[in-house]
C-alpha cells in the first residue's frame, strides 16, 4: 500500500508537471523543473525532513514574520503561537488555535516553489475568523460559508506573488490535504486561493 506521505510526494511531482506550462503573473519566462523534480527519495530527505521555516505577511495589519516552527519532527510551541497570532481574526481581534496541518500545507507550498528560485512570503488575506466576522462578510455579499472552516482555524485565504490562481491552487491541490477554492478577480493583484484541511474538494468562487 502506498503511504500517505509517498502519495503526497507523487502528487507534488505531478502538479509540477502541470504547472510548468501554465503562465505566471509577472514572469517573463516559464519556470524550469529543478534537477531532482522526479526523485522522490530526494524529496523525502531534502524536503520533508528538513527544519520548516515559513514566511508570512498580513497586508491588513502590515505584519510580516519568518518563523522556524518545526524541527526534528516537533512543532516549536513559541513559533506556533506566533503563527496563530498572525493568522488571527484581525477585524474581530481574536486569536484561536490553527490546525497544524494547515501550517504544513502553507509551508510545503512555499518550500516547493522555493525550489524554483521563488522565495516569496505567503500573503494571508484571512485565517481564523470569528462567527461575527463571518456573518458580516455574508451580509456584505462576500463569499463566506455559514459553516466555514475559517471558524475553527482550519482554513486560510492566501496569495503568493508571481503565481496566478491556477498555478497556486493546482500546487496546493496536489498535496491532497483538503479543500481548494479558486477565487478569480480582475485587477493588478488578482484573486486568491482558499486552502483548508477539510474534505478534498475544489470549487470556483
Amino acid at each position: 500500500m502506498v503511504s500517505r506521505r509517498k502519495f503526497i510526494h507523487q502528487g507534488a511531482c505531478l502538479a509540477a508537471l502541470g504547472a510548468i506550462g501554465t503562465p505566471l503573473i509577472g514572469m517573463a519566462t516559464e519556470l524550469q523543473p529543478p534537477p531532482d523534480l522526479f526523485d522522490s527519495q530526494a524529496l523525502d530527505l531534502e524536503f520533508w525532513i528538513k527544519p520548516r521555516t515559513i514566511t508570512v505577511t498580513r497586508p491588513q495589519s502590515n505584519e510580516k514574520a519568518s518563523l522556524l516552527y518545526w524541527k526534528d519532527g516537533e512543532v516549536i510551541e513559541s513559533a506556533y503561537q506566533q503563527l496563530c497570532h498572525l493568522l488571527r481574526d484581525v477585524n474581530g481581534r481574536e486569536t484561536a488555535p490553527i490546525d497544524p496541518k494547515l501550517l504544513e500545507m502553507l509551508w510545503s507550498t512555499q518550500a516547493f516553489i522555493a525550489r524554483y528560485g521563488l522565495n516569496q512570503p505567503i500573503e494571508i488575506l484571512s485565517g481564523y475568523r470569528t462567527p461575527a466576522s463571518n456573518q458580516r462578510l455574508q451580509e456584505a455579499g462576500i463569499p463566506a460559508a455559514r459553516k466555514s472552516l475559517h471558524l475553527v482555524g482550519k482554513a486560510a485565504d492566501i496569495r503568493l506573488a508571481k503565481l496566478n490562481e491556477e498555478v497556486l491552487g493546482g500546487l496546493i491541490r496536489s498535496f491532497r490535504g483538503g479543500g481548494v477554492g479558486y477565487y478569480y478577480r480582475a485587477g493588478p493583484r488578482g484573486g486568491w486561493i482558499h486552502a483548508d484541511t477539510g474534505l478534498e474538494r475544489t470549487w470556483k468562487g
